[in-house]
């Protein structure tokens, strides 16, 4: 045993309480083992009430109740039912149980359990991300409504054929499109477990199917086992959107949409459904991926590369985890899926957890589309319009193409100006409030873009200026040169600061398109062409994974093309993930990451905790992590987080550090972290704020 964890070994070797069997006056197990929704660390442990007979049959194992705790009442859930205590005096009763449905399944109390022990977090943390709140009068009506009558599938035709059988019709291209994906579904047919990293093709007809369709297939072939279906997106949007093609691809069959945007009401609706088993497939956003379905056998995310899908409070787990977790738990097959191809699914793939599931080269050339990234020669060859930000090569690409249809300029800059300097010293300005960016508006205001306050004069810090210039360009400001570039043509702006917020679809008609990434419309049979304007300001950015996610956004908006489309990329776009977007090679990229990640001790080749808090509380919990063998970074200043004043009335200022460990020490890392939180939280010291496997380092 390590020095740093040694003096546990004290505690372990003190006898535990004897336990007594407690008198149950006709209760059978009169023991209610409770679990306090609280965050305090060091109370994430179960606590004995006594049953009383009336309550009997309504506190079963799983059901929210009321009890006593210490001076207070505190709400909590049965965790286990017992006949023996280890309370040496007389148990206080449960006060009252809030309904007899259990709301926590043995299945998802055993996925509670795992993701605390994996993220150093608590279980009322993790339970509050797994059920939703209760809505009673929505619980009583749907427990008093008849339950529908569930169909009865047969698995697809390719699913049902024997793997490597190579008989699938090709008149219907479907999974056999990608290799592996026919034994995929044949084994998921079988009542079995397979794991996979399923890089998806734009749809070509004849060529690949929509990944929706491909989804429906799936769903069906784990329907047919007698199993339910689990799938998890980004947006609200999307879930909408996928659940009614599953809708029409599957009639008959109840398609929940579980998303917290959905309101109180609406949302303990779904998931009362799924509980009483009445719900057999269900699609959501990330806290959905603890959807109580019932023997459940597939589970699916979609671009699981999108941070939306990380959550942003403790315990800090992706949906991603979740579902990898719930895959060894109850046995479920998993799909880890999208256009590109994130370097936390390559490691699944690597370390041969998962299998790929990925098309061959000729039907990826068939099916991708036509990507360039203009070079110095080609751009010089323009004469001086090659140095401007959008070159005239660009302009004659959508003006052809806008006299076929729609064509999409995705910027990464949302607003009109969002970033202002320094008209003589390109200092870049900032609020003398807060300290945040100065912003310009299409109206002419000069806002801070953390506070909203306006500012009326301004004046450079170093020079003494007073002038300002627009630093870069948002997607706003875009469509208003674009307007003028190309008179006549309709120009829409999507996102959301745009005028008219994130536009869903659009028709075939010619029009410009301009867009932030993430909330590029659908266009009616696909974009003419698609320009991709200021690609450095994505995949240069100083942070972990910055060229992963410029790829990834890169790749989302070129597959809504027409496979006959061209896609332009301008910009100073970093080489290496343009390339990998030339030739539509997620995996490749994603690999070279990875590997680049082990040899410099990040996750995820690593696991790597990050600790934020007071300069004393952190280097303590640093030294702890010295003591047992871990690699530490660190402490450094954080990054200044603007309180609602701005800075000078409720700024925080904190360190942080990292804390690294080899895969093989990962769990051990967890469990000393989680024990070091429960330890400050008894000395009453302040806590240290822990995230493990974060997105973003420093």
């Amino acid at each position: 045993m390590r020095e740093g964890i040694a003096g546990q070994g004290a505690l372990l070797a003190v006898p535990a309480p004897a336990e007594r069997e407690v008198e149950g006056h006709g209760v059978a197990e009169p023991v209610a083992r409770v679990l306090l929704e609280t965050p305090v660390p060091h109370l994430d442990r179960t606590f004995d009430y006594l049953v009383a007979p009336e309550l009997d049959a309504a506190a079963a194992v799983g059901t929210r109740v009321t009890v006593r705790f210490g001076a207070q009442e505190s709400h909590g859930w049965v965790w286990e039912r017992a006949r023996t205590t280890t309370h040496l005096g007389p148990l206080a009763p449960v006060q009252r149980v809030h309904s007899d449905l259990p709301v926590l399944t043995a299945a998802t109390m055993a996925l509670v359990e795992a993701v605390a022990v994996r993220c150093a977090g608590t279980r009322s943390d993790v339970v509050r991300l797994a059920v939703p709140p209760r809505h009673a009068s929505t619980e009583r009506s749907e427990r008093e409504a008849p339950g529908p009558a569930l169909p009865t599938w047969d698995a697809p035709e390719a699913a049902a054929e024997a793997p490597g059988t190579g008989t699938a019709r090709a008149e219907a291209p479907g999974w056999e499109a990608y290799d592996g994906g026919p034994a995929f579904l044949g084994e998921l047919a079988g009542g079995g477990a397979p794991r996979a990293a399923w890089c998806a093709l734009p749809a070509v007809p004849g060529v690949t199917s929509p990944w929706t369709r491909l989804l429906a297939a799936a769903a069906r072939t784990a329907l047919s086992s007698g199993r339910g279906v689990l799938v998890v997106v980004a947006t609200t949007g999307h879930a909408e959107k996928v659940a009614e093609a599953l809708r029409s691809a599957l009639p008959g069959e109840p398609v929940g949409v579980l998303c917290a945007e959905h309101g109180p009401a609406r949302r303990y609706r779904v998931f009362t459904r799924i509980l009483l088993g009445r719900c057999r497939v269900v699609v959501g956003t990330r806290s959905a991926a603890f959807a109580p379905v019932a023997d459940l056998g597939l589970a699916l995310i979609w671009d699981d590369g999108d941070n939306r899908l990380d959550e942003r409070h403790a315990p800090y787990v992706h949906a991603r985890t979740v579902l990898a977790l719930r895959s060894g738990l109850e046995g479920c097959a998993l799909l880890v899926a999208g256009y590109s191809r994130s370097v936390e699914a390559q490691a699944y793939v690597e370390q041969g957890w998962a299998r790929e599931l990925r098309a061959p080269r000729p039907v990826l050339r068939a099916a991708a589309p036509r990507v360039e990234v203009p070079g110095a020669p080609e751009l010089e060859a323009e004469g001086a319009s090659g140095a401007a930000r959008i070159p005239s090569l660009a302009y004659r690409m959508v003006r052809r193409a806008l006299a076929a249809g729609p064509v999409l300029i995705q910027v990464p800059r949302s607003g009109y100006a969002p970033v202002l300097a320094c008209a003589r010293c390109r200092t870049a300005a900032r609020c003398q409030t807060c300290g945040g960016p100065l912003s310009l508006g299409r109206s002419g205001g000069i806002s801070c873009r953390w506070c909203a306050r306006g500012v009326a004069a301004w004046s450079c810090p170093e020079c003494g200026a007073t002038s300002l210039r627009m630093a870069s360009v948002g997607a706003v400001r875009t469509g208003e040169e674009l307007g003028r570039a190309f008179p006549g043509v309709p120009v829409v702006v999507s996102g959301a600061r745009a005028d008219h917020g994130v536009v869903a679809t659009v028709d075939d008609s010619p029009r410009l398109v301009v867009a932030t990434p993430g909330a590029e419309p659908h266009a009616e049979g696909g974009y003419r062409a698609v320009l991709i304007v200021d690609a450095s300001a994505l995949s240069t950015r100083p942070e972990l994974g910055a060229s992963s996610e410029a790829l990834r956004l890169w790749t989302n908006a070129a597959a809504l093309a027409r496979h006959s489309a061209r896609v332009m990329v301008l910009g100073g776009a970093e080489p290496v993930a343009a390339q990998a977007l030339v030739r539509w090679d997620h995996p490749g990229f994603a690999r070279r990451q990875l590997a680049e990640r082990a040899e410099l001790h990040l996750p995820p080749a690593w696991r790597t905790a990050r600790l934020d808090g007071a300069s004393q509380a952190v280097e303590s919990a640093l030294e702890e992590a010295r003591r047992a063998g871990f690699e530490t970074l660190g402490p450094v200043p954080a990054p200044v987080v603007p309180g609602p004043e701005g800075q000078g009335a409720g700024a925080q200022t904190m360190d942080r550090a990292l804390v690294r460990a080899p895969l093989a020490r990962g769990r051990e890392l967890a469990a000393m972290l989680r024990l070091r939180l429960r330890e400050r939280s008894v000395r009453r010291e302040e806590q240290v704020r822990i995230e493990l496997d974060p997105t973003v380092l420093w």
